[in-house]
């Protein structure tokens, strides 16, 4: 039970990480302070209940999309979020794009060194 909770705030972090790198380098995107904490948390819940969706679809009808699959969820994660949340903007097509690139690597990069230096209950046995 300890290490799911643990899972699960390390997701959140991950998710406010990225969240933090598109909203630190991207002009138009924008989260108002007081509601990133619920738009991390609606973010986080939209891209795990949208994981095992895209990845049903893609298989089922875009099976090229299979490489892509972590990205499609961001970018419709960052949408659902921004059509939730009243005080998140994106800013446009491309800053979506640069959006969805930039919460991809910045969660990516926290989803691997957090468990090394943050969370090390989570680090892999072997590792």
């Amino acid at each position: 039970m300890r290490k799911r909770a643990i899972s699960i705030l390390a997701y959140l972090v991950a998710s406010s990480v990225g969240l933090l790198l598109a909203l630190l380098l991207l002009e138009g995107f924008r989260i108002d302070f007081m509601a990133f904490l619920l738009a991390v948390l609606v973010f986080s819940v939209a891209t795990a209940l949208l994981t095992p969706l895209v990845e049903k679809l893609s298989q089922r009808y875009v099976p090229q999309l299979a490489g892509g699959i972590a990205l499609a969820v961001v970018a419709l994660g960052l949408l659902v979020t921004a059509l939730i949340m009243p005080g998140m903007e994106i800013g446009g097509i491309a800053n979506w794009l640069a959006a969805t690139l930039l919460v991809w690597l910045g969660s990516l990069l926290a989803q691997i060194l957090l468990p090394i230096y943050v969370f090390k209950e989570l680090k892999p046995p072997h590792a």
